[in-house]
């Protein structure tokens, strides 16, 4: 790592990009990274977007799209001009269709997705047919604002599939569909506070090292929340990091002046999976100590895990789960988001047992929407809310994108061998061990990896490796982040610090989704040759004082 000698404080430099958000700071490495003279192995590894895309839902979407402006021009085809397809016998139509175009990619995931409906949902076919039809058509405002009726009940089965297994609670969950887990988070902080159930400085537990904006948000003046950090500070026997909860972290919550529990599951950006020690404690201190906890657990790297089980499993009616399709799909572009929560759930019951000056406020907020204010529930209150509830009846995702969020669900759920669930597990996986060979560290077996991102921690390396004395040097010498500034100047690499996440200050997080297979290996290296930098002049000045 280098040093900037043209200040009296060599680091002052890096001292001032401190406080900035690490996905801003990765536009100034970037910047960086381009001037410098290795621009041809240009590598960004500091942001989550996957290399890879699901085809065949698409080429499924893009062949039903043909079959919607067929029943549009069924009905009035006049040049360029179509009408509103037709729900009477628009069944039987589409095995027509089928049949035709069998040959064609994406007909057989099609033709299984609209038979998965009919037999394990129970759907009357010209129903199904006709709300996907209309639905990628776009000829209509989303009706329900929340989600299509079918296209709910499909999204919430592939939902409870992968982040509750095979035991799902019992109860069924309402699904929000919204514009990206981005979204989701603004929607939610939102309704909570408008609906009383957070107040602005309330107390809130956050489980760290966490995703950004889920700390940024938390500390904007319309929140003000005061944090209390669940800490993943658990260690293998190495003395490397597991990125766990120790049960004393996890006990902060019990506390009852703490109002919610901000969970991502895995974690991001160390990329963990709960262990069950630690959910079976939340949920035990749930049902004795705090059935008025909120939770909102982030599960969108949850099916990068075997066997993964969110929150929304074990503390159903306190949870609110956000879950977003870009990360498995390969479809950030499309901003397909969804909030889940149980219909038997501890917000509707708090904001019912809110005062009457409370409730007299909210009637008011929401009287325009119904003559029964009161019996909105929390989540349809989470849609008004998201259109300043005046917009309510143009509320909800774009009916197209509600289809092809339903496509990728009912891919997976018709995908008999989870071919491709396996592969994007492969890919992190074989990226991970790459990043860790190229770095000529042993890398721990661990189940609840899940290797979406690696977070790389050079201080606890320098503890392991060289000792307190070098950890000395390292604090009195260097600033945290010449390790990302050092990277992209001297070898085109774009990584994110760690602190900006919560994680340790002297740490780095490596996106194992965004890059070529062999691009992980020598980010590895390279890694190691900036860090061998401090280490020589350690030595040399330690040779020094000896002398």
């Amino acid at each position: 790592m280098s040093t900037d000698t043209t200040t009296a404080d060599p680091l002052e430099r890096f001292r001032k990009w401190d406080t900035i958000s690490p996905f801003e700071l990765k536009d100034e490495l970037g910047r960086i990274a381009s001037l410098s003279k290795d621009t041809q192995t240009f590598l960004n590894a500091g942001r989550g977007n996957p290399n890879w895309i699901a085809t065949t839902p698409r080429e499924a979407y893009w062949l039903f799209g043909r079959f919607g402006v067929e029943e549009s021009k069924r009905v009035w085809d006049d040049k360029d001009l179509g009408g509103m397809p037709d729900k009477n016998g628009i069944g039987a139509r589409f095995d027509a269709f089928i049949a035709k175009h069998a040959s064609e990619p994406g007909a057989d995931m099609l033709k299984r997705g609209i038979e998965y409906g009919v037999k394990e949902l129970g759907f009357n076919k010209d129903a199904w047919v006709y709300e996907l039809t209309d639905a990628i058509i776009g000829d209509m405002y989303p009706v329900p604002p929340r989600m299509g009726v079918h296209m709910e009940k499909a999204v919430c089965k592939y939902l409870v599939a992968e982040m509750c297994g095979d035991s799902p609670p019992a109860g069924k969950f309402d699904v929000f569909a919204v514009e990206g887990g981005t979204a989701a988070m603004c929607y939610i902080f939102d309704t909570l506070m408008v609906n009383g159930l957070l107040h602005r400085g309330d107390k809130i537990a956050l489980a760290m090292p966490t995703f950004t904006p889920y700390i940024e948000i938390a500390h904007l003046d319309k929140y003000s929340f005061e944090i209390v950090e669940v800490n993943a500070t658990s260690l293998y026997e190495s003395g490397a990091h597991s990125w766990q909860y120790p049960d004393s972290e996890i006990d902060k919550i019990a506390d009852p002046s703490v109002k919610a529990f901000f969970v991502v599951n895995p974690s991001n950006p160390p990329s963990y999976a709960m262990a069950r020690s630690s959910l079976e404690r939340i949920t035990k201190i749930v049902r004795e100590k705090r059935n008025d906890l909120i939770i909102i657990t982030d599960d969108v790297y949850g099916t990068f895990v075997e066997g993964f089980q969110s929150l929304m499993k074990w503390a159903p009616q306190n949870t609110i789960t956000v879950y977003s399709f870009s990360k498995y799909f390969g479809c950030t572009g499309w901003r397909l988001g969804a909030i889940a929560i149980h219909e038997d759930n501890v917000f509707d019951k708090m904001i019912a047992a809110l005062p009457e000056k409370e409730k007299d406020r909210l009637r008011t907020r929401y009287g325009p929407l119904t003559l029964t204010p009161d019996n909105i529930k929390f989540i349809d209150r989470l849609v008004a809310d998201s259109r300043q509830i005046a917009l309510n009846h143009t509320a909800g995702l774009s009916m197209p994108q509600q289809v092809m969020m339903t496509f990728f669900a009912l891919f997976d759920l018709t995908d008999d061998n989870h071919a491709y669930r396996s592969l994007t597990r492969r890919i992190c996986q074989e990226r991970l061990e790459a990043l860790w060979k190229g770095m000529k560290l042993p890398l721990v077996p661990d189940p609840l990896r899940a290797g979406y991102y690696s977070t790389l921690d050079l201080m606890k390396w320098a503890e392991l490796t060289y000792g307190e004395d070098f950890m000395k040097f390292l604090v009195k010498n260097y600033h945290p982040l010449q390790i990302v500034f050092a990277l992209a100047t001297f070898h085109a690499i774009v990584l994110l610090n760690g602190s900006g996440f919560g994680a340790p200050d002297w740490s780095v997080r490596v996106s194992l989704a965004n890059l070529p297979d062999k691009a992980y290996s020598e980010i590895g290296g390279d890694l190691v040759q900036v860090a061998q930098g401090a280490v020589e002049r350690w030595k040399k000045e330690s040779a020094k004082q000896k002398v």
